[in-house]
């Protein structure tokens, strides 16, 4: 019986040992890459949104343009907006500008916005005093457009040789192209 556990463990940790050199014909991937178009093409999925402001006006923002800050490690996005309401004669249009970093969601396996900073609220034709009492809602507005959408999901083909090596995602690098994921050993279950 011991002989049998003991030949066990052998071939155990020889299949681990050859799926982690690449011997299985797979090499073990040290990251995952994410270009600057998947990205954008995955956050228009997640727009049109819309937002009450005060109870009297409407803010509707659109699908925003995704621009990679890497000398940062955070991403800048332009989001067109339109304002409207009772209380508003016409429909004003205008921009939020923000930058954000991401931030791994392990239960979805998702990169989502966190961190965000809010560059500006900027609407054309809209009356001072009006623009004040949007700028007290701007960065609870740009938390809560932004603060759940996810911008990537992992898929299982990305993580399927990474999850059998008990590995995880780590690191999240924004590159010029877009992002780059590292991955790294999973911290033991004890210490979290």
């Amino acid at each position: 019986m011991v002989m049998n556990r003991r030949s066990w463990l052998m071939v155990a940790t020889a299949s681990v040992a050859l799926i982690a050199t690449g011997c299985s014909g797979k090499s073990v991937p040290s990251s995952v890459s994410v270009s600057s178009a998947k990205l954008q093409e995955m956050v228009a999925k997640r727009f049109p949104k819309q937002f009450p402001v005060a109870g009297l006006l409407q803010l509707s923002l659109t699908s925003p343009t995704l621009a990679m800050l890497p000398e940062r490690n955070a991403l800048n996005a332009l989001i067109p907006v339109e304002l409207g309401g009772k209380v508003l004669k016409e429909v004003y249009s205008g921009a939020l500008n923000v930058d954000f970093a991401l931030r791994y969601e392990p239960t979805d396996r998702t990169l989502r916005a966190h961190q965000i900073k809010v560059n500006s609220l900027e609407m054309n034709g809209l009356a001072p005093a009006m623009s004040d009492m949007l700028a007290t809602y701007t960065n609870a507005l740009a938390e809560q457009a932004l603060g759940q959408v996810v911008l990537y999901q992992l898929q299982d083909k990305d993580l399927a040789l990474v999850d059998a090596l008990a590995m995880e995602p780590g690191a999240i690098t924004v590159t010029p192209q877009g992002l780059t994921i590292a991955l790294v050993q999973k911290a033991s279950s004890g210490k979290r």
